[in-house]
């Protein structure tokens, strides 16, 4: 299952940076993942401040 970001995120951009598919990108108004780039690694959920991006 891919990852997918909350609204808990602050769009500080260390999940975009960390991950290895470069499945993140900036949304509107947080960051998105695409499902299908997405290789559910978990960098993403490990890098963020937040605790933003959760495994579906």
């Amino acid at each position: 299952m891919a990852y997918v970001i909350s609204d808990e995120c602050v769009s500080c951009g260390a999940c975009a940076a960390d991950c290895p598919a470069g499945a993140i990108s900036e949304g509107d108004g947080k960051y998105v993942i695409d499902a299908d780039a997405c290789v559910d690694c978990g960098a993403c959920a490990s890098t963020c401040p937040v605790g933003a991006p959760q495994a579906e």
